[in-house]
């Protein structure tokens, strides 16, 4: 016996080809705390000790956050977290999925979170980055960070060993 069709099926059927393979990643405001778990398990892609759900809630229902995602569809393939401080931002964590690494789309999401914050009125933006993490350097040189110090033994890494981070700072126009 088969099922009547549904008179939405092409509908539904585009729909979800559109979700999986035709759409074109985009940058969007990230405000929904409901997508904390999401974000958790993809912050847990990128480094050795992940922010937990409720961290993340936290941080989308403060006014100080500026949140973006790199959506496909429905999909989150990345984020970008700041807090804002009168003029001043401080990126908090960036991170892609493993599937949306290598393909420019870092630089996509980055630029257009700092053209949010400057558009917010945010001057000069802070960060801090593993220094050996030369894909992120790479990037953050690209949009016009520049080192200001470090901070030795600042990130835990897999081995039980500490890297050293690099802050750094963009003058935003």
């Amino acid at each position: 016996m088969t099922r009547p069709l549904s008179p939405l099926w092409p509908l539904d059927w585009w729909s979800a080809w559109w979700d999986a393979w035709g759409s074109v990643p985009y940058v969007a405001p990230l405000r929904d705390a409901g997508q904390a778990s999401a974000l958790e398990k993809l912050h847990a892609t990128a480094f050795a000790r992940p922010w937990a759900a409720h961290e993340f809630e936290r941080l989308l229902c403060e006014r100080s956050t500026e949140a973006h995602a790199l959506r496909r569809g429905s999909a989150i393939l990345g984020f970008v977290l700041s807090r804002k401080a009168a003029d001043e931002a401080e990126i908090l964590t960036i991170v892609l999925a493993p599937s949306a690494r290598g393909g420019g789309h870092s630089h996509r999401l980055l630029r257009e979170h700092l053209t949010a914050l400057s558009f917010s009125g945010v001057r000069t933006v802070h960060l801090e980055v593993d220094e050996g993490n030369a894909p992120a350097l790479k990037l953050y040189g690209r949009h016009g960070f520049v080192r200001v110090g470090e901070r030795k033994g600042y990130y835990p890494l897999p081995d039980g060993s500490r890297a050293t981070a690099l802050t750094m700072s963009a003058a935003l126009s």
